[in-house]
């Protein structure tokens, strides 16, 4: 015999998840070209001695824009002032967008940060000195930092794909949006400079759970 009290709770509990998810709003941060180092590759380009010197703290706890800026030079052109980004990591890592591959040169690559196998090289130039870098330049796919807490409230996991829905006069479904789920993270969607124009969106505005209605 069916427990009907049974069904009827276990009914509310997926229509409130339901309704949860739909009203979900993940704050936008909007991504521009920037450069992550090892700190052997910064020593190279500033110096022996120097330090990296933040400038503004970053929503995700721990990171940082510094105040030194690098030119990047491809095999066609060159961006002058990208920021770097701190703390330092084990490999230097250059992001940049679809539109600032076709200026520099280099092949459009779209990758998960830290992936960097068989990605263009760049060329860095700094203060103190410059470096040819064989691998390293890729567009971000575009991914969400989730909060544990929310991940679980969502029933999201570590390296998900979801879909994400924006607002207002330039409306998009943005699909294979990476999730990243971790204790430290602070949720947030990051998008590159030209998803973001796409979009119309800015630093501060909001993204919903896309569901197919």
């Amino acid at each position: 015999m069916i427990d009907e009290q049974l069904v009827e709770t276990v009914v509310k509990q997926v229509i409130d998840r339901i309704h949860y998810i739909q009203q979900f709003r993940i704050p936008v941060g909007v991504s521009n070209r920037h450069i992550h180092l090892s700190q052997s590759d910064f020593k190279t380009l500033f110096g022996s001695e120097a330090k990296l010197i933040p400038f503004k703290k970053l929503k995700q706890p721990g990171q940082f824009a510094a105040e030194q800026t690098l030119k990047i030079k491809g095999p066609k052109g060159q961006i002058e002032n990208v920021r770097i980004l701190g703390p330092f990591r084990e490999k230097s890592q250059i992001e940049v967008s679809m539109s600032d591959t076709f200026q520099l040169g280099v092949k459009p690559t779209i990758r998960e940060s830290g992936d960097l196998e068989q990605t263009p090289g760049i060329e860095l130039m700094g203060p103190k000195g410059s470096l040819c870098l064989q691998n390293g330049v890729i567009v971000a796919s575009r991914h969400i930092h989730m909060a544990a807490n929310d991940a679980r409230k969502l029933c999201l996991e570590d390296k998900d794909k979801i879909s994400i829905e924006t607002f207002g006069e330039r409306k998009c479904i943005l699909g294979n949006v990476l999730v990243r789920v971790s204790e430290n993270f602070v949720t947030e969607i990051h998008l590159d400079l030209d998803e973001a124009n796409a979009c119309a969106l800015k630093n501060q505005d909001y993204v919903g759970i896309y569901h197919n209605h």
